[in-house]
C-alpha cells in the first residue's frame, strides 16, 4: 500500500517460509496488502507497509507468521482518531 508508511525498516514481522502452508488467510486480514501468495506460499511483498495489528499472525492456521504489536499499532490508533478508523484493528500480545 503506498500511501501509509512508518519508519523503514522497524517491522517486526516475520514469516516462516517453510512452515507456510499457503491457505492465503494472511492476505485476506492484512488491511495494508503486506502479503501476497506466490508459488503457494505467503510472501511479504511491503514490509514496511506492516502496521503491525496482528491480524496476520492471529489468523495463520500453523503459525508460519510471527509480529509483536507496537508503534506502527499505535501510530494507526492515533491516524484513526485524526482521519477515522479504517477495516483494521490492532491486537494485543
Amino acid at each position: 500500500m503506498e500511501t501509509f508508511r512508518y519508519i523503514q525498516g522497524v517491522s517486526t514481522l516475520k514469516l516462516d517460509s517453510e512452515t507456510c502452508i499457503g491457505c492465503g488467510e494472511c492476505t485476506r486480514v492484512c488491511p495494508h496488502a503486506v502479503f501476497e501468495l506466490t508459488d503457494k506460499k505467503a510472501a511479504i511483498m511491503d514490509k514496511d507497509a506492516c502496521m503491525e495489528c496482528g491480524a496476520c499472525a492471529l489468523n495463520c492456521p500453523v503459525d508460519a507468521i510471527t509480529v509483536s504489536p507496537g508503534v506502527g499499532c499505535a501510530a494507526y490508533i492515533i491516524q484513526s482518531w485524526l482521519k477515522g478508523p479504517s477495516k483494521a484493528t490492532c491486537s494485543t500480545p
